[in-house]
């Protein structure tokens, strides 16, 4: 009888102790962020040069350790030049706050204005206060701040790879960690080509239509792009107030968001969904899910790295009969019946 209510029992005490796990987990993430997250990207930077090692080696028979760290250091370089470059344009920005303010008031006069025209009184002193409560530079200071964070972590992350590059550089490795090397490099090789296409096509498209800002919103659309689904739609709206505000309502804002959509509908789900097929094998709910959960954790640096940071953790999972459940509800193949 006892046996018998203790075993009644057992999946809530199952379930208990898994959520007490997750917390505890979560807390810990959240605590030693300041170091696991350079950690996290300093792991991605030795995968994906240690693929671009290889292939190296395979086409022109470039040793191995030289290779991973020509790969290593090619793309450090590429990560500390964006970095600077994102953190010039954010200050550029805001030390034109002052011009972009009184363009934003000339744009309010005209709205009141064309709005007289066609008989709508609108309260001009009620807009001008919410205009000037509109936290549009506090959100740029915001970035400029998360951006000088990475560029002060990123001193962290080249010591994590360094260290990560002195350890015994071997092809062979267990069968485990090869394959997550695998899918992980792939994966991220193929969102960092998309990612230049799309900026590339960002800035071609800005650029011929003399948009302000026009190579900051190009890196931005870089980095948006790791983002699934909200990423490219950001991106795509982004450039819709410089514009605005540049221009007012007409033609320039309405062929940049045609544009701009046209590109990434195009490379998100064409290009995209060609090159990488079924991708991290993922369902779409626990992709927005696990984002939201690194956005929250880990904060802009989460959520693009959530993807291949679930990923991961999927194919850890596969490999033991107690956590492939856990596994397949995050590829979308669990049943509770």
């Amino acid at each position: 009888m006892i046996k018998d209510s203790l075993q009644r029992f057992t999946p809530i005490n199952t379930v208990c102790l898994m959520i007490l796990a997750a917390s505890a987990a979560t807390w810990v993430l959240i605590y030693t962020r300041t170091i696991l997250m350079p950690f996290i990207i300093a792991v991605f930077i030795y995968m994906v040069a240690s693929t671009l090692a290889g292939w190296l080696k395979q086409k022109w028979n470039v040793p191995y350790g030289l290779g991973l760290g020509i790969s290593g250091t090619a793309f450090l370089a590429v990560i500390t030049l964006a970095v600077l470059f994102i953190s010039g344009s954010i200050e550029s920005f805001v030390n034109g706050a002052d011009i972009y303010t009184e363009r934003l008031n000339d744009t309010l006069d005209w709205l009141l204005v064309r709005s007289q025209k066609y008989g709508i009184n609108l309260n001009a002193q009620f807009l001008a206060d919410n205009v000037a409560k509109l936290p549009v530079f506090t959100m740029v200071k915001s970035v400029g701040g998360t951006v000088v964070s990475i560029l002060t972590n990123l001193m962290l992350i080249i010591l994590f790879v360094i260290f990560l590059f002195m350890g015994k550089a071997s092809e062979n490795k267990p069968a485990l960690v090869g394959s997550i090397q695998k899918q992980i490099s792939f994966y991220l090789l193929i969102k960092i080509f998309v990612s230049l296409l799309a900026a590339g096509c960002t800035w071609i498209v800005l650029a011929s239509i003399k948009t302000e800002l026009a190579s900051m919103l190009a890196v931005l659309t870089f980095m948006l792009n790791f983002i699934p689904n909200i990423g490219p739609f950001v991106s795509t709206v982004l450039p819709l107030p410089v514009l605005f505000l540049q221009y007012g309502f007409d033609w320039h804002i309405l062929l940049a968001l045609i544009l701009l959509t046209a590109i990434h509908f195009v490379i998100g789900n064409i290009l995209e969904t060609k090159w990488l097929g079924k991708g991290m094998d993922l369902d779409p709910i626990v992709v927005i899910a696990c984002l939201i959960f690194w956005a929250l954790v880990w904060g802009v640096m989460g959520a693009l790295l959530a993807v291949p940071i679930t990923a991961m953790l999927k194919m850890v999972f596969e490999e033991s009969p107690v956590t492939k459940p856990l596994a397949n509800i995050l590829g979308g193949k669990y049943s509770f019946k």
